[in-house]
């Protein structure tokens, strides 16, 4: 019987349980961070436990960091969170990058970055955006608090099994058009709950052709379709990015050859299949309060279908029929676990290059690790976005959520690489459309969203 990968993966980690009832899942790796831990920590203590495999168990700080002045946290419940998780990593023995650390950064990000995932590997987070980490071809998923302790305790996890759904990529990408263009295309398609009950595997020509950071952020935001899951098979792009880091296996051949008996048999093995052609995609943006609200940049904010369509015209401000570049904006923001790599951030200082923001634009550059910043100030990155009139920060999760200082203020447009444009979502009152870094950075220098497929390459001129 043919199989998938999410099959043969989820089968490797079955501990106990039958077939459509809830299932022990072994758990490879544990990420955490200062939000979702205090409490599964606490759990431990006042049952007396210890923590079941403290070196499968890594821990960084990203949402509540202030990315302006890392050494500055202001908010109280923010301080009380990361003072609280430097105490129990010490206490349970839990490697930890904290501020200022040359590993801290996003946990989607280091994760990657350092080559604790790995494929074929089940991964979890109290985080909903763990879905990142599928693009390794994991089963990687976010959990709830109460998950959270019971991975600390045990190592495993009880799941019900879901379907799986195929996502066919076929075609070639346009000049200009990236990964974050295909997700946002096949969200704007299909819808936000389309995924549902399903763990969705990206595959075809035009996945096998995207980079492992392109990946990333295609699977970071299955969740917005409502999967808990996206992955994608592992091939040599993925065992080239793996090789050499810091977590790497010792005998990495023997590890390849493992990893490469993980694959889809067949295509009828999918409980659902969809094919998505990107052969003539536009970039993409958002006009409305979900991620589904998405239309390309050549188009017009489309016609107010139901009740949900006006409230969210209500609240960006906007109406059907607008332009793309009649569209306000007031800030940009690059970063988050979406769009914080050093390839996206190359991509942006492209687009930035030798040009200035409009007078409109506040802009804030936030790179997803330590390493990557370093990376991008040694390269020169970090200086085309502050002559570019950018606020270049530190790591951290910054202006995806409105946990940290970064926010967007009330009634302001923010162009942003996040994964949701939620309502207050960046700040209260604030208004956010979501587009690729390439797409974002534009915007920046023009003051307004402009088609990027109509640009010279480099240069930023209409052709």
């Amino acid at each position: 019987m043919s199989k998938t990968l999410f099959d043969k993966i989820w089968d490797a980690h079955v501990i106990a349980g039958q077939v459509g009832e809830p299932q022990l899942l072994y758990v490879d790796l544990h990420l955490i961070h200062e939000v979702t831990s205090p409490q599964p920590f606490d759990g431990l203590r006042s049952m007396h436990r210890r923590l079941r495999r403290p070196d499968l168990t890594f821990a960084t700080m990203d949402h509540n960091v202030p990315t302006k002045d890392i050494f500055n946290v202001q908010d109280e419940m923010s301080r009380l969170q990361m003072e609280t998780l430097e105490r129990n990593c010490k206490e349970f023995d839990v490697p930890l990058a904290s501020i200022g650390d040359d590993q801290q950064g996003i946990v989607h990000v280091v994760g990657p970055e350092r080559g604790l995932t790995q494929p074929a590997k089940v991964i979890v987070c109290g985080d909903s955006h763990t879905a990142t980490h599928g693009a390794f071809g994991t089963i990687a998923f976010g959990i709830g608090t109460s998950e959270v302790e019971h991975v600390m305790a045990t190592q495993t996890i009880w799941q019900v099994k879901p379907k799986t759904m195929g996502i066919k990529i076929t075609g070639t990408l346009p000049a200009n058009t990236y990964a974050k263009d295909i997700i946002m295309g096949i969200i704007a398609k299909y819808g936000v709950s389309f995924g549902t009950g399903y763990a969705i595997e990206f595959y075809g020509e035009a996945v096998e052709k995207l980079s492992m950071e392109a990946r990333l952020t295609m699977c970071n935001m299955s969740i917005e379709a409502g999967s808990k899951t996206g992955m994608v098979r592992p091939d040599q792009t993925t065992f080239d990015y793996i090789k050499g880091r810091e977590f790497a296996p010792k005998d990495f051949a023997a590890a390849q050859k493992y990893w490469e008996s993980f694959y889809t048999d067949d295509e009828s093995a999918f409980d659902e299949r969809l094919t998505f052609d990107v052969s003539d995609l536009k970039p993409m943006i958002t006009w409305g309060t979900n991620p589904g609200m998405a239309m390309p940049v050549d188009q017009l904010t489309p016609a107010i279908k139901d009740g949900n369509d006006q409230a969210a015209y209500d609240y960006i401000g906007l109406h059907p029929g607008m332009k793309a570049e009649e569209i306000p904006l007031d800030y940009l923001f690059i970063g988050s676990c979406t769009n914080s790599r050093y390839e996206d951030l190359e991509i942006a200082a492209q687009m930035m290059k030798g040009k200035h923001l409009a007078p409109n634009i506040t802009a804030w550059i936030v790179p997803g690790s330590r390493a990557i910043r370093n990376k991008a100030i040694k390269n020169g990155l970090a200086k085309i976005f502050e002559d570019a009139g950018c606020e270049w920060r530190e790591p951290g999760c910054s202006a995806c959520l409105a946990m940290n200082p970064d926010k967007i203020p009330a009634g302001m447009h923010a162009a942003s690489t996040s994964n949701r444009n939620f309502i207050g979502r960046q700040g209260a009152g604030s208004r956010t459309h979501l587009a690729s870094p390439a797409m974002v950075a534009a915007a920046g220098i023009a003051g307004h969203f402009v088609d990027i497929t109509q640009l010279d390459a480099g240069e930023g001129e209409s052709k």
